[in-house]
Formats: structure tokens, C-alpha cells, sequence
């Protein structure tokens, strides 16, 4: 076992992180799920073919993860900090809970809160082929028999716990349950794009919003929504406010005193206030929302009455 350190830059809790991840289906991260300390197991990123454990804890003011399994530790950290959002300087989120009052209220009630993502735009593009058009339990329940039936095991401190497949692994499945053949088909070509290196998450980050997206569109089964929750919650963009999720705007016309929700451009306006921080801002009206309403339809709002 080795260990890392992170210092976060801004309010961060890992308690509200676990929190959020425990309402957080599609990523089904099971493992220890104590508030301040949280076990977790994925295929390391660009390497792929190891998985490696976490015991991740808030100690005063730092982050440290105590690192179980073969792998660059470098590596490993990168990836702990993306899946945390602590890549992103946060000093200046409370400023926008200062602008906008909505935005306020949302920070007090989920203190500390940052998005926590899939660890990797591979598991998050995988994660939108299998749950189009099946509700959100069912496909958790499916992706979490994959990380069982098909993923790596590892132990952190005792307890047993599978990564979701590698894309070599998820490439050489023929038929999985719960699973249509066409669905299967796509998962191959997510596959073959993350061995690739085209949904490596630092790749995705270097480019403008509007050629990662354009290009995220190019993959097989990846339209609109999907290709938002791969750059926002795979590769962690911390400044998009997504046209397309509906229940967000839902949850802004309410929070905002609309009769009825508005245009988007107007919609867009009120987002203006929340830079740099949109996808944050976005995270905390989700985590509402679950908090109120919880969501069990498939993940693409294209899909949704």
C-alpha cells in the first residue's frame, strides 16, 4: 500500500461527496460508504489492464488515498483528483453563491460539495449505452453485474471490490444479460475509442467545448445529453451549462419563480452569473432535485415524458 496527499483550493467535503455518490446510480461505486472514508476500485486510465483500489479520507485540510494494487501512483492521484473535481481551483465558487441567490442557498444546504464523476469518459460513455431508454436502477444493476462478471478484483483494507471492465475486456464480450445485441455493438466501438486514447480525459479538456462535443458525437450511440455527461461528468469540464437536460431547467424555472420554463436562451443568461463554475452550479440543482424527486429513467432526457 502506498498513499498520496491532496490539498483542495476552495471548499471541499468529502462527506457531502459520499453523500452525493450514495444517491449517484449510474456509478454505482459500492464499497465502504462510512462519510469519511470511501473505498473504490477502477481500471487506471491510458494503462487500462490494471485496476487499482482506493481508501480515500479527509484528513484537516488535505485528501489522502492509500493505494492498493500495481500502478503508476502518479497516475492513480490524477485520476482520484479528476474523480473529485480537486483538478479545479474552487476559491472563487463561493463568489457565485454571492451573485446569485438561488446559487447561495444551494451552497449552504450541499457545503463543500463539488461534482464527483465517473472515473474515467470511458466508464461514462460506456455508462450511456447501457442505460438508453431502461430506467436508471436497471441499468446500475446491469453496469454493476459487468464490474462482478467482467472487471478486476481488489482489496482495500479487507473488503473485495470489482472495477468496471477493462476496454479490452468490454471489446471481447459477445452477449451480456440485460443487454440487446445492438447494445453490445456500441459498447464495442466505446472500447475501441477509449484503447484508442480518443476519450482520454486530459484529450477531451485540451480542446474547445464545441470540438470535444463534436467529437464525442462522432462515437456510435452518443448524441446530444450523452455526449454532455461524458465531457461534464467523465472528463470533469467544470464550466458547461448543458442545453439538453431538461430536468435542470425544470429545477431552474422553479427555483427561479417561472410560471413555466423558459427559453433556453434565457435559461443560458442566469447560468452566465454562475462562471467559471456552470457544471458545478449544474451539480447542485441535480443533487436537490434527487434530495426531492428521485430519478429513475434511463439517463438521456431525449427519453423522458
Amino acid at each position: 500500500m502506498t498513499s498520496f496527499r491532496i490539498t483542495p483550493k476552495g471548499p471541499f467535503s468529502l462527506e457531502a461527496s459520499t453523500r452525493f455518490l450514495e444517491g449517484f446510480a449510474p456509478a454505482a461505486y459500492g464499497g465502504a460508504q462510512h462519510p469519511k472514508h470511501l473505498h473504490l476500485a477502477f481500471p487506471v486510465e491510458g494503462v487500462w489492464e490494471n485496476t487499482v483500489g482506493v481508501c480515500i479520507r479527509q484528513a484537516s485540510k488535505a485528501v489522502v488515498g492509500d493505494m492498493f494494487g500495481d500502478a503508476d501512483q502518479a497516475r492513480v492521484r490524477r485520476q482520484v483528483v479528476r474523480l473529485l473535481s480537486l483538478d479545479v481551483d474552487g476559491s472563487g465558487f463561493p463568489e457565485v453563491g454571492k451573485r446569485d441567490r438561488v446559487v447561495g442557498a444551494l451552497q449552504r444546504s450541499y457545503a463543500g460539495l463539488r461534482p464527483v464523476l465517473f472515473w474515467s469518459p470511458y466508464e461514462a460513455a460506456a455508462w450511456t449505452i447501457i442505460g438508453h431508454r431502461i430506467r436508471i436502477t436497471q441499468a446500475a444493476r446491469i453496469k454493476q453485474r459487468m464490474a462482478q462478471d467482467l472487471g478486476d478484483e481488489v482489496v482495500v483494507h479487507g473488503e473485495r471490490l470489482n472495477g468496471f471492465p477493462s476496454p479490452k475486456r468490454l471489446a471481447s464480450m459477445d452477449a451480456f444479460p440485460g443487454l440487446f445485441a445492438r447494445k453490445v455493438d456500441l459498447l464495442h466501438g466505446i472500447a475501441e475509442a477509449a484503447l484508442q486514447g480518443v476519450l482520454d480525459a486530459e484529450r477531451l479538456r485540451s480542446f474547445s467545448r464545441e470540438d470535444a462535443l463534436a467529437q464525442l458525437k462522432r462515437l456510435s450511440g452518443i448524441g446530444d445529453f450523452s455526449a454532455e455527461l461524458i465531457l461534464v461528468r467523465g472528463a470533469g469540464d467544470p464550466d458547461h451549462f448543458s442545453r439538453s437536460e431538461r430536468r435542470l431547467h425544470g429545477a431552474m424555472a422553479d427555483a427561479y419563480d417561472f410560471q413555466a420554463v423558459p427559453a433556453i436562451e434565457r435559461l443560458e443568461g442566469i447560468a452566465e452569473k454562475w462562471r467559471p463554475f456552470r457544471s458545478w452550479v449544474s451539480v447542485l440543482f441535480r443533487a436537490e432535485l434527487e434530495d426531492r424527486t428521485p430519478d429513475t429513467s434511463g439517463p438521456s432526457d431525449e427519453n423522458r415524458s
